[in-house]
């Protein structure tokens, strides 16, 4: 069985990944219905998805020097199984947390040690599957409120409040299948022996410390003003004077314009010098932030919308493409791991800062503002740094 085949279940399971942390965004406003929750708390649930995302990061790095990298994706399938059924089963809001943390874990482990695979898989084009990869995991985002609408949508045999659990069954299936069909191909597949040297989590990373750092800061600044727009993008939406019936599915288009995003973002990554191409796209995302915070309009809305989707998903490919094509492969793995937990754990509260700021009373479009330009007064020194070439290349 070829590499190709692999890769393809690789593109299987991260969409089930993804669509697993993804998919609290859009069911906020229902378990604020449901569990009867704040805007803070329901900040902080969608924070815990990605809490738990970057937690297993680093243990997860520190295991890939010991256990190939498709051994541990099989278990991040096994673990998603089990918490979306947990999820499934909540009867209240600890129980709803301790699996949403679950579910989050899963994705972070994945992602440590799937993309460092996908990279070693085709070397020569890493930019390319990486994109490819990354859109099979956009794609899963494009889906979040859709399947959303059509579980909340199920009339018969739930009550309308445990409408939103039909969603958590399906994930909890759907990744024990997944895993079942990675297992085979991963079995039958010649798989690449590229890490076979990095066996030193510490060490890796102390090695590539500045590779590591730069991608810490970029990625995590962004990602944390991120996460606050897009967990809570439904609730923003309302005060915008959009009709109810556009504001969850204006998400999907964030989401959807994300999609060409990967694929073109990742041809581009192999293409241009790595830091001034992450950076531009890190300047477009504060612009086109602005841009929605002065929309009016259904019409303006909707395409600023669409604008940020593809500038802020531009940027995932780019620098997974600039981390695993810069890292060699004695340091690839770990030093991989420490930049990925580091930066998950930086953006993570971006969705509880938004959510307390909303409870202190402050706009969304106050809060979102003062972001784009704290994420612009960092950008600045980046840019200085770059331009004098004293940013890792």
């Amino acid at each position: 069985m070829s590499r190709g085949r692999l890769f393809g279940t690789l593109c299987g399971a991260v969409f089930l990944v993804n669509l697993g942390r993804m998919v609290f965004a859009p069911l906020l406003s229902e378990f604020i219905a449901v569990f009867g929750l704040t805007a803070g708390t329901a900040g902080l649930l969608a924070t815990l998805a990605w809490v738990g995302s970057a937690a297993l990061r680093l243990p997860t790095g520190w295991v890939l020097t010991r256990v190939p990298r498709h051994h541990v994706v099989l278990a991040t399938g096994a673990l998603l199984t089990a918490a979306a059924s947990f999820v499934a089963v909540a009867d209240s809001l600890p129980v709803l947390m301790v699996g949403t943390v679950g579910m989050g874990l899963a994705s972070g482990a994945y992602f440590v040690a799937a993309n460092p695979l996908v990279s070693e898989l085709f070397p020569n084009r890493v930019g390319r599957v990486m994109g490819i990869h990354g859109t099979a995991s956009q794609l899963a985002a494009v889906a979040a409120a859709p399947v959303v609408t059509v579980a909340l949508a199920i009339r018969w045999p739930l009550a309308v409040e445990e409408r939103w659990r039909v969603v958590f069954v399906g994930i909890a299936l759907g990744a024990a299948t997944v895993t079942i069909l990675l297992f085979f191909s991963a079995r039958d597949a010649k798989l690449p022996e590229a890490g076979a040297s990095d066996r030193d989590l510490l060490g890796g990373a102390r090695r590539e410390w500045r590779t590591v750092l730069t991608g810490v800061v970029i990625l995590g600044a962004a990602g944390f003003l991120w996460q606050g727009v897009f967990n809570f993008f439904e609730l923003y939406m309302g005060t915008k004077s959009i009709p109810p019936t556009l504001e969850r599915n204006l998400l999907t288009v964030i989401f959807a314009a994300g999609v060409p995003a990967f694929l073109v973002s990742g041809r581009l990554a192999d293409r241009f010098p790595h830091v001034p191409y992450m950076l531009s796209i890190v300047g477009a995302f504060v612009v086109a932030l602005l841009g929605l915070v002065a929309a009016q309009g259904v019409l303006q809305v909707v395409l600023a919308s669409a604008v940020l989707g593809l500038v802020v998903h531009s940027l995932f490919p780019a620098m997974d493409t600039y981390m695993l094509d810069t890292l060699p492969d004695e340091t690839r793995g770990s030093a991989y791991a420490v930049y990925s937990g580091t930066m998950m754990f930086v953006q993570a509260g971006g969705s509880w800062a938004v959510g307390g700021l909303r409870d202190a009373g402050y706009a969304f479009d106050t809060v979102f503002s003062v972001g784009a330009v704290g994420l612009a007064l960092l950008l600045v020194p980046l840019v200085v740094l770059s331009r004098l070439e004293k940013l890792p290349q």
